[in-house]
C-alpha cells in the first residue's frame, strides 16, 4: 500500500509540470497586440469622453458634441498602481474631432482600470474654419 501511494505521488507530481500550450484566438482584422490596445482603449470610452467634455466646457468656440476614436488615440503609457492585477493607470493621447473627421485637438488623459478620470492636460486646440 505504501508503494502504491509513493507512486500515485510521483506520478501526481510529475503531471502538474506538463506544459500545456494555448494560443489566444484572435478574431480581427489586426495583430494581437493592436487587438489588444484598441479593445483597451475601447473599454475607456466613458471616462475619456468625461475628460473630453471637462476639457472644452469653457471652450466657446467647440463645436457641441466632440468625437474621439480608438484607432486613432495613442496609448503612451500603462503604470501598475498596485500589484499584478491591481489598479492601472493608462495615458492616452487622444485626437477630438467634428464632423467628418474635423480635428479639433489634442489632450493627454490619464485614466484608472476602474473607469475613473485621473487627470488630464489640453495641449493643443486647432483653429476651427468658419
Amino acid at each position: 500500500m505504501k508503494k502504491i501511494t509513493i507512486i500515485l505521488a510521483i506520478t501526481i507530481y510529475l503531471f502538474n509540470f506538463i506544459p500545456v500550450y494555448a494560443e489566444p484566438i484572435n478574431d480581427a482584422e489586426t495583430e494581437l497586440n493592436d487587438t489588444l490596445v484598441f479593445a483597451l482603449i475601447s473599454s475607456l470610452r466613458k471616462p475619456v469622453d468625461t475628460a473630453i467634455s471637462e476639457i472644452y466646457k469653457d471652450d466657446e468656440d467647440a463645436p457641441s458634441h466632440l468625437n474621439w476614436d480608438a484607432y486613432d488615440t495613442e496609448l503612451l503609457h500603462i503604470k501598475q498602481v498596485y500589484g499584478v492585477g491591481g489598479l492601472y493607470e493608462i495615458t492616452l493621447k487622444v485626437f477630438p474631432y467634428y464632423g467628418p473627421h474635423n480635428s479639433y485637438g489634442i489632450d493627454e488623459i490619464v485614466v484608472n482600470t476602474s473607469g475613473e478620470v485621473v487627470s488630464y492636460k489640453h495641449i493643443k486646440t486647432y483653429t476651427k474654419p468658419y
